[in-house]
């Protein structure tokens, strides 16, 4: 089997023991703090850590360590993984699961629900906040999208390569919506993180086209197809836009 095939591998829960001296003089006393992690190994040498939260699952911030540091520090926790994680992670992609398929059914009252239980246990979760984005996109509630739009934008794993799809979902379905301003600002922000990805720019470049201003789109649309010179549907689109400027 293939590194790209073995790796990212789930390590389970590591904890983190660090003794700190609290107070001077002889009112100063040591205590130890206890952290859990949530582990993954990248490849032969790097690991990627995420803190647990309040409900056993890995949320916020994760950063990488090298594997011999790692296995140096932490401990691993695998009855802590088994007894409070796992089934926490399963507890989450069960509502998650049951948001889409409502969603996907028209049901958006039980979609939104089944998503907002979800983000009761991971506040950050992409896939959560995502799908409650959808639910307000449909519902046109502004203010709501507004809310969640926020938290994405404040997320960069949201526009990881991991959710690749469901980003380009989201800012497709906000321009549908007629959430123009909004879609811009959206992949505006995605490809100050997927700079090279050709998808997002005529993603872009369609919203841009709904607002008239093809000159624009024509110039976003030139860098996805450098970007992908086969890019056969963004160079047909192009000569349409400039048949639109002739006009």
């Amino acid at each position: 089997m293939s590194e790209a095939n073995e790796f990212p591998t789930i390590l389970g829960v590591f904890s983190l023991r660090r003794a700190e001296d609290v107070g001077t003089g002889a009112t100063q006393s040591r205590h130890t703090q206890l952290t859990y992690w949530y582990a993954r190994q990248l490849d032969q040498r790097a690991v990627e850590l995420q803190p647990l939260n309040a409900y056993h699952v890995p949320s916020g911030i994760r950063k990488q360590a090298i594997l011999a540091d790692f296995l140096k520090s932490y401990t691993p926790e695998p009855r802590y993984y088994e007894a409070n994680t796992v089934p926490a992670l399963k507890s989450l992609k069960a509502k998650i699961d049951q948001g889409e398929k409502f969603f996907s059914m028209g049901l958006l009252d039980d979609a939104e629900k089944a998503f907002l239980k979800a983000l009761m246990i991971d506040e950050v979760n992409v896939p959560a906040n995502y799908g409650l984005g959808d639910v307000y996109t449909e519902k046109k509630d502004f203010l709501k999208l507004r809310r969640i739009l926020t938290v994405l934008m404040g997320l960069d794993d949201a526009f990881s390569t991991e959710y690749r799809q469901k980003l380009n979902t989201f800012g497709i379905n906000l321009r549908k919506q007629g959430y123009l301003d909004e879609s811009i600002e959206f992949f505006n922000k995605a490809l100050e993180i997927q700079k090279n990805d050709e998808h997002i720019y005529f993603n872009l470049a369609r919203v841009h086209y709904d607002k008239g201003e093809f000159d624009k789109c024509i110039g976003i649309l030139n860098i996805a197809t450098t970007l992908n010179p086969e890019f056969v549907e963004a160079r047909k689109f192009i000569s349409h836009c400039e048949r639109m400027t002739i006009q």
